[in-house]
């Protein structure tokens, strides 16, 4: 079981309406809206990722990290990195 396995209903339906704003986008695009128009879209299916990911990193160290240190010192410290990792990748992006 997974830590966002409770939320899992949630966090499906909030990638459901991303998935929607993406395709509003497309057809923006396709329309040929006014850029400044795309791109406020853009920032705001950005910052609902954001979120996502926030809920995910979240649910990971609620359940997973907690999980592993409990197990043992070593798959403590592994799952530790495993996220520190996760989180440096979505500061870079």
């Amino acid at each position: 079981m997974h830590g966002y396995t409770g939320s899992k209903d949630d966090y499906l339906k909030r990638l459901r309406r991303i998935e929607g704003q993406v395709r509003g986008i497309a057809r923006m695009v396709d329309e040929d809206e006014y850029c400044i128009d795309i791109l406020t879209q853009v920032s705001a299916v950005t910052k609902a990722l954001q979120a996502v990911s926030l809920g995910l990193m979240e649910d990971h160290l609620g359940h997973c990290v907690v999980h592993a240190a409990r197990e043992s010192d070593d798959a403590g410290q592994a799952k530790v990195r495993e996220a520190a990792d996760a989180i440096a990748r979505l500061v870079r992006s």
